[in-house]
C-alpha cells in the first residue's frame, strides 16, 4: 500500500537506436526492495499457481524487501533452472494471477526474477555445481532449447552423464535464434551454457 508498481527505467531512446542491447535499466536497491515489499503475503497466492514452474514468489519477494539476496537466489532456484531467462522473456502469468491485481498493479514479479538472478551470477552466486558422484548412466536429450537444457541440468545433477543433441549451429534453441538481444541477449545464454559445460556436459 506503501508503494506503487515501478518497473526498471528503459534507456532513453537516443542511445537505443545505436545498439541492440537490452532496454531495461537495473534498480537500485531501495527501489528494489520496495517493489518486493509490495507482496502482500497473501493467505492463497495465486501467483503460485499461475506460475508454470510454482515459483515460491511471495518467499523471495519477501527476501528481496529484506536485502537478503543470496537467500532470494537460493529460493528461486528451487524451482526454476534459469531465472535469467524467465525474468526476461516469460510472459509473467504469476503477476496476471497476482491478487493484487484485483484493485491495483501486479507485483513486479518477472523483474524482480531478472534483479536476483543477475546480482547472483555477479556476486558469484550462481556457480558450476558438478554431482558429487556418478551413476555411470548416460542420457542423451534431443533439443538444447529451454526445456532440453532444463532437462540435462536435473539430469545431470542426478549424477548421469548428459549429452545435449542440437539439429542447429548454436546450443541454445529458442533462446539463441528466436528471440531478439533486445529481450535476451546472447551472453546471457552464453553464459549458462558454459557454466552447464563446466557441471561436466
Amino acid at each position: 500500500m506503501d508503494f506503487g508498481r515501478i518497473p526498471p527505467e528503459r534507456r532513453p531512446p537516443a542511445e537505443r537506436v545505436n545498439d541492440y542491447s537490452e532496454f531495461y535499466q537495473r534498480w537500485s536497491d531501495t527501489q528494489a526492495a520496495e517493489q518486493g515489499g509490495r507482496c502482500m503475503d497473501c493467505a492463497v497466492p495465486f501467483c503460485h499457481m499461475g506460475c508454470p514452474l510454482g515459483n515460491v514468489i511471495p518467499d523471495f519477494n519477501h527476501q528481496v524487501y529484506l536485502g537478503n539476496w543470496e537467500r532470494a537466489l537460493d529460493i528461486l532456484l528451487s524451482t526454476n533452472n534459469f531465472p535469467e531467462f524467465t525474468g526476461r522473456i516469460c510472459p509473467a502469468p504469476c503477476e496476471a494471477s497476482c491478487v493484487l491485481s484485483i484493485n491495483a498493479d501486479p507485483v513486479t514479479i518477472e523483474y524482480i526474477e531478472k534483479e536476483i538472478s543477475d546480482r547472483g551470477f555477479e556476486q558469484g552466486w550462481i556457480r558450476a555445481t558438478p554431482p558429487d558422484t556418478r551413476t555411470g548412466k548416460r542420457v542423451a536429450v534431443v533439443g538444447s532449447g529451454p526445456s532440453g537444457l532444463a532437462a540435462a541440468q536435473q539430469l545431470n545433477r542426478a549424477g548421469h552423464h548428459v549429452t545435449v543433441l542440437e539439429r542447429a549451429d548454436y546450443i541454445g534453441g529458442l533462446l539463441m535464434l528466436g528471440i531478439p538481444d533486445f529481450k535476451l541477449e546472447k551472453e546471457v545464454v552464453q553464459r549458462r551454457i558454459k557454466l552447464m559445460e563446466a557441471e561436466g556436459y
